[in-house]
């Protein structure tokens, strides 16, 4: 039975959607942040960049699952580099995955509600809008930096409640995340999928206990399928 068959759409009012890995391809933010910031790290402290990479690895890893792994301002001021403008220098590697545009004009079309939930800093996001021009395929965009807190974190499906009510028994929550989807459901979220190739360069990855799509054409609800 393909996913199209599971999903019970007459049971979903809301869509949640991850933007990095899930809507957009991953590989820009593994390019930038294994190779791009490393290298500028590397020229400005006059180091090899073996070591830079090294160091940039250890650094990002301290802060997984925190709101700071995600924040341009903190690695802005953490390495001494303009992050946001270091994204832009690498900005033509932005891209959206297929059939995403397809998926959000056919779930609006539905007359469900279609948000954009990222961890992604504010600048971050700015940039990936403007160069992918999704903004418009959304109902409402939030920041998880408004809260405060990264959607691993306890405590964050319920504060995104108070600002964007939603029935967690009627939301469909899409993930490149696996924490991130293990919090959504400790929270009660019903509809859960996971996505198998965040970065288009790697592998397809075991998601472990979640369904999982390989593109949005798997999950198009069937009536506003194109012909």
């Amino acid at each position: 039975m393909g996913l199209r068959a599971m999903i019970d759409w007459q049971a979903i009012d809301t869509v949640f959607l991850d933007m990095d890995g899930t809507l957009l391809d991953l590989h820009f933010d593994t390019y930038f942040w294994v190779e791009h910031v490393p290298r500028r790290y590397a020229e400005k402290h006059g180091m090899p960049l073996a070591d830079a990479k090294d160091y940039v690895m250890k650094r990002s890893h301290s802060m997984l699952g925190t709101i700071n792994w995600y924040c341009i301002d903190y690695w802005s001021n953490e390495l001494d580099l303009d992050i946001a403008l270091l994204k832009e220098e690498v900005d033509h590697l932005i891209a959206v995955h297929p059939h995403v545009t397809d998926f959000l004009d056919a779930v609006r079309a539905s007359e469900r509600r279609v948000v954009l939930v990222t961890n992604a800093h504010m600048k971050s996001l700015a940039l990936k809008m403007e160069r992918t021009q999704l903004g418009g395929h959304f109902d409402a965009m939030i920041c998880s930096h408004e809260f405060g807190m990264a959607k691993e974190q306890p405590g964050f499906w319920q504060t995104l409640q108070q600002r964007e009510p939603y029935d967690p028994r009627r939301t469909l929550l899409v993930d490149d995340s696996l924490a991130v989807l293990r919090s959504a459901r400790d929270y009660g979220l019903s509809w859960l999928l996971a996505v198998y190739q965040p970065d288009s360069t790697e592998a397809r990855r075991d998601v472990g206990e979640f369904d999982a799509i390989e593109s949005f054409a798997d999950i198009i609800p069937q009536a506003y399928l194109k012909r």
